[in-house]
């Protein structure tokens, strides 16, 4: 076996770089047919989702494999290579398979057990099935994984350790309020109407929201998603379908939204979203703000005004004054020059020149003073200590509209972060908040199956690598047989075709009996870590011939991709 596996995901690479290396349907179809043409490749398999993309090949030299994959990888995700290599993860041989099988059964996902990975192994194997580049090793992996997944589902609590991302979403914008008293009530926006929109939108039916808003660039896919939410014997939610222009209006009514769409671009941006939202966020904010403000001013420490000997400025007669220490940078902002040169003079400990005040004015002293009396309150004053002044934590507006982001790249502006009365969660947060998730115990159970079935994978991969060896074998035996008998023949043209029949049946019994214990042995001892060379061991002791055994192999490919093809027909 020589599987390797090239890629990266949430765990290798920050969103930044992996929303920049998605690759859309075309991409993944491009790259499979260039990674079966490159030497080092026979079998390629893509398995691409929101927060991983990995590329799966059967190489005949593992460091050329390597390169060529990663390179590959670079050349049609648009991220280059040289950027992309440091977030690339490697896994070889048995580790590659252990790889995947995790990957199946929910253990490497954002939120632990989610089970939407399963169809996305599905529909990777259906590509490459689609474009002939998984051979027999590939398929029979493919499947494998499969398997496995469904095995940890149903023989563990795998689903308790994590949920769906749509569900993790969720959860995280109701912030610890039961999901189903959340979204009880609401209108809700789903952008998209792919799999995992049309999940996000049975999850928000089933969670008790009042109507589901689905908008797609493509509408009967919006209509039909809508179609079948509204006649759901299950839940009793109404549903429409409208096109993508009308997204901005019904954002303005909606409660919460959800987007996942395939497009390269924004979908939402920050100007469309403050839009939808201006005149629902909430009155007081701005009354918020200030009253912070004023706490700030209230906490201040007391401080001394004028009390400074020799200052050249006269606060104490400022009427209306906070209070500042003229030591700080706020309280000399707005000074002119030849003030400022007296000021900075008297910290400094040198002698005042008093000539340069007396030519001002008492109409222009006033008026200096009162400037800075004005910029004290405006800006604040800078204490002696210079330590640092408590920040004023403002009050956030309850967010009038939860905004859900799935896709990546992502569908929506980050700057609507900061926006007032808008909550995001979308694949970022959603990665900080699942690393701090507590994992359930159930997920040691899926680690054992993993291990056990990785050790029974290739254990068979190993035993199937010997059968045309030993398939070789017994047609050789046959063939000595068969000539053995016709030299019988030969020898004794009268013998009767009873007692012909007799020989050759007892004949072939010695050949089956002599072969049987090394041929059941070898494959035990091919099965085994480090078996592969019993293979080898066997041709060479009974002089097989390479090519032979090679057709042999090549049948029975034949014979099981007809069988499938006809499987799937």
């Amino acid at each position: 076996m020589s599987l390797l596996v090239v890629g990266l995901s949430h765990r290798s690479a920050p969103v930044s770089v992996l929303e920049r290396a998605t690759l859309v349907a075309d991409a993944q179809f491009k790259l499979l047919q260039d990674t079966v043409a490159a030497e080092p490749a026979t079998e390629a398999a893509v398995l691409a989702t929101c927060n991983r993309i990995e590329l799966y090949a059967d190489v005949d030299k593992f460091h050329a494999g390597v390169a060529e994959l990663s390179t590959l990888l670079a050349q049609h995700s648009g991220v280059g290579l040289d950027e992309l290599t440091p977030y690339l993860y490697v896994h070889y041989e048995d580790r590659a398979v252990h790889h995947l099988f995790s990957v199946a059964c929910g253990l490497d996902s954002m939120v632990v057990g989610e089970g939407q990975i399963l169809g996305q192994i599905k529909d990777a194997l259906a590509k490459a099935q689609e474009l002939h580049s998984a051979g027999r090793l590939l398929n029979d992996l493919f499947q494998q994984a499969l398997r496995v997944g469904k095995r940890a589902h149903s023989e563990t609590g795998i689903d308790r350790a994590g949920q769906s991302l749509v569900t993790f979403g969720l959860q995280q914008l109701s912030s610890g309020t039961p999901v189903e008293a959340w979204a009880k009530g609401k209108r809700a926006l789903v952008i998209g109407a792919g799999s995992m929109s049309s999940l996000a939108a049975a999850t928000l039916a089933r969670a008790g929201v009042a109507e589901i808003v689905v908008a797609n660039r493509t509408s009967d896919r919006a209509e039909r998603l809508a179609q079948i939410i509204t006649e759901s014997p299950e839940t009793d939610v109404s549903a429409r379908a409208v096109p993508m222009e009308s997204v901005p209006f019904e954002l303005t009514r909606a409660d919460v939204t959800v987007s996942c769409t395939g497009a390269t671009g924004l979908v939402l941006t920050a100007e469309t979203v403050a839009g939808s939202v201006e005149g629902r966020v909430s009155q007081d904010a701005t009354a918020d703000r200030t009253a912070a403000r004023d706490v700030v001013r209230e906490e201040l420490p007391p401080t001394s005004v004028g009390a400074e000997d020799g200052c050249p400025l006269d606060l104490s007669a400022v009427q209306g004054a906070t209070g500042f220490s003229v030591m700080g940078e706020a309280a000399v902002a707005g000074m002119d020059a030849a003030t400022l040169e007296q000021h900075a003079a008297w910290v400094a400990g040198a002698g005042v020149d008093r000539r340069e005040s007396g030519r001002r004015t008492p109409e222009a002293e006033a008026e200096l003073i009162a400037e800075l009396a004005t910029m004290a309150v405006t800006v604040g004053r800078i204490p002696e200590r210079r330590r640092p002044e408590p920040v004023a934590q403002i009050p956030r507006p309850a967010p009038v509209l939860s905004v859900l982001d799935l896709a990546m790249p992502r569908d929506v502006d980050a700057a609507v972060h900061r926006l007032a009365g808008v909550r995001l969660v979308d694949i970022e947060s959603l990665a900080e908040a699942s690393a701090d998730a507590p994992m359930a115990a159930d997920v040691d159970a899926v680690r054992r199956i993993v291990s056990d079935e990785v050790a029974a994978f290739g254990a068979a991969l190993r035993a199937a690598h010997i059968t045309p060896t030993v398939v070789a074998l017994r047609a050789m035996a046959a063939d000595v047989v068969a000539n053995e008998i016709a030299r019988l023949d030969g020898r004794l043209p009268g013998l009767d075709d009873k007692h012909r029949a007799e020989i050759t049946q007892t004949v072939r019994r010695v050949v089956d009996k002599l072969l049987h214990a090394p041929t059941v042995r070898v494959k035990q001892l091919a099965a085994e870590p480090g078996g592969a060379g019993y293979a080898d061991a066997l041709r060479t002791l009974f002089g097989l011939d390479q090519e032979t055994v090679a057709s042999v192999s090549r049948a029975e490919e034949d014979s099981e991709k007809n069988s499938k093809n006809r499987g799937l027909a």
